[in-house]
């Protein structure tokens, strides 16, 4: 396995077991943690804990919406201006959860390098 397949599955399960006892930004501590131990050359800094989050996050927010119909999730999406559709609002939540990862993994990165 190489480094970008090893760097996107411990986000993930590092992600994933931080927030059982941390609130949302657990994920960014995650992508800090697997960039300073993991870390990764030129875009792949940003674009692999933003995938491995926005998966996380669309997955979880997924599981957890289907279990009462979406029904939350559509007046949400109502509020939102989305047309009342909760798969739109499934992936903007990805998206958002997966920039504070990959801006907070190019921190990482800028930490190992500023310390050389």
């Amino acid at each position: 396995m190489n480094k970008n397949s090893i760097n996107f599955i411990v986000t993930i399960i590092l992600g994933f077991i931080l927030s059982l006892f941390l609130p949302w930004w657990s994920i960014m501590i995650a992508a800090g943690i697997t960039a300073i131990s993991i870390p990764l050359k030129k875009a792949a800094v940003f674009f692999i804990p933003f995938v491995a989050i926005l998966l996380f996050w669309a997955v979880y927010c997924f599981i957890l919406s289907s279990t009462n119909d979406f029904t939350l999730a559509k007046k949400i999406a109502q509020l939102l201006q989305i047309g009342g559709n909760p798969y739109i609002l499934i992936l903007l939540t990805g998206i958002v959860g997966g920039l504070a990862a990959g801006i907070t993994a190019i921190f990482g990165k800028q930490i190992v390098t500023f310390r050389k």
